[in-house]
């Protein structure tokens, strides 16, 4: 059994079985048969199922809300939102679900050659632990509409949310359908060799989509990664000031998941003639949040959702300083709850480009300034990573936003915002930060396999009587 403990309080909150190679083979076979039924439903009887359990998750958002928050250490009214989020993106593709369509092909001679899709049967989605109900809940969405069973498998840190939604939602599908295994690396590791299981997705880091790829491989699984990302927030010398430095806190997602976030823009590179304005304005919003228990609606920040999140930050942080960054807010431990791994929202200057906090993913809320003046070079500063998730441009000059986006190598560019999603636009990485589409139709097309049919007549020879 393992210990589910609160990163607020370190109070238990369940002890959770690891599932074992065993509890994989019987999750699975149920999970091939109850796909057979479901497949055959069609696309309306899939849509309805999949309404019917995003109006459950709506109808209890406020407790699924307050599992998270205990379970994460994310703010009640972050994870209350993270809710609804879900049951919107439920609905979503419940409407694509008619939309996983084929095609003809024009032939001569009276043959016919159409393409159809088809699920790919059994598949699995991992899921993070900064958003434990919005990605077991979003991430199943898909390939249920296509017609696939999922396996489910949260992170063994906060699982309590991923079961609560089986407990909800399960009973809306034939039975293995939908399936939730609880269980650290050794079960990761099963659920990507297993032979049974078509697909494979995770929403992590880069390390973990190298893993995934690599206990894929003998067995040829598909896969959807959205990786991590060192992402930058240009504010170009034209910007609206006081709209960037807000902007730049907003990308921060602090008030959402303390800056555990693959999307966080956690590189702001200010052209010099304003950095002295952003960094002060940074530095004043950064010591005006306020830090307490992720179950107090009042709270704008919680805690980190591990004890090893919180060391890797708190490294990061003391190797910055270390390598000559300078912090403009936060960075010591003071003013901060006595219990919980809670870390201030940290603001380093003097970063420079080959420094560690530049290059790598703290993934918590620390956020490094840079100054460029050449765009040029500040262009050789955004692009000198091997990860390209999102960007954010700041700039009242169109020619300067398109100029900018298209030289930018990030597969998610806001120009005069940060952070926010829209419902149908495709959000996914370029270069390691993963392969693949979410959040759009291409996610659902992705977990299906298309089927080419040809049929040529042959015309009976009807005999002279």
């Amino acid at each position: 059994m393992r210990a589910i403990r609160s990163p607020y309080d370190g109070r238990l909150l369940a002890e959770i079985p690891d599932a074992d190679a065993n509890d994989l083979d019987q999750a699975v076979e149920r999970a091939s048969a109850g796909q057979k039924e479901w497949r055959l439903m069609g696309p309306a009887g899939r849509a309805a199922a999949l309404r019917q359990a995003a109006a459950r998750i709506r109808e209890n958002a406020d407790e699924l809300a307050r599992i998270d928050a205990l379970d994460c250490g994310n703010p009640v009214k972050g994870m209350r939102f993270d809710a609804n989020l879900a049951a919107v993106l439920v609905e979503y593709f419940a409407g694509l679900a008619p939309e996983a369509k084929g095609e003809t092909i024009p032939q001569a001679g009276g043959k016919i050659t159409y393409v159809t899709r088809e699920p790919l049967g059994v598949v699995a989605r991992l899921v993070a632990f900064n958003h434990p109900l919005l990605f077991a809940a979003a991430k199943m969405a898909a390939p249920l509409a296509a017609g696939n069973a999922v396996i489910v498998k949260p992170s063994e840190e906060t699982p309590l949310s991923a079961l609560r939604l089986a407990e909800l939602v399960g009973d809306l599908f034939p039975k293995g359908v939908l399936s939730v295994l609880t269980g650290g690396a050794e079960l990761g590791a099963g659920v990507c060799a297993h032979p049974g299981i078509a697909a494979v997705s995770v929403i992590g880091s880069v390390q973990t989509g190298k893993a995934i790829l690599k206990g894929g491989a003998d067995t040829l699984k598909r896969s959807q990664l959205e990786l991590g990302g060192k992402n930058a927030l240009v504010i170009c010398p034209d910007a609206d000031v006081d709209a960037a430095i807000d902007g730049a806190v907003k990308g921060m997602n602090l008030g959402w998941t303390a800056g555990q976030s693959c999307g966080s823009t956690s590189r702001v590179l200010v052209h010099e003639s304003l950095r002295d304005r952003v960094v002060e304005g940074l530095a004043k919003a950064f010591d005006a949040v306020r830090l307490g228990d992720p179950s107090d609606e009042a709270t704008e920040m919680g805690c980190l959702s591990t004890e090893g999140q919180y060391r890797k930050v708190v490294g990061y942080i003391d190797q910055a300083i270390a390598a000559g960054a300078v912090t403009a807010a936060g960075g010591a431990p003071e003013n901060v709850p006595a219990e919980g791994f809670f870390v201030r929202p940290t603001l380093l200057t003097g970063v420079s480009a080959d420094m560690e906090i530049a290059r790598e993913e703290a993934f918590g809320p620390v956020l490094s300034v840079l100054s460029w003046r050449d765009e040029d070079e500040m262009l050789a500063v955004v692009n000198g990573l091997d990860v390209g998730l999102t960007a954010s441009i700041w700039t009242q000059d169109l020619d300067t936003a398109m100029r900018l986006t298209d030289r930018i190598q990030a597969g998610y560019v806001w120009v005069n915002d940060s952070s926010d999603h829209y419902l149908g636009a495709p959000f996914g990485g370029a270069k390691q930060s993963g392969h693949g589409r979410e959040e759009c139709l291409e996610e659902l097309l992705a977990y299906t396999e298309q089927k080419t049919v040809t049929i040529v007549p042959r015309t009976r020879k009807t005999p002279i009587t």
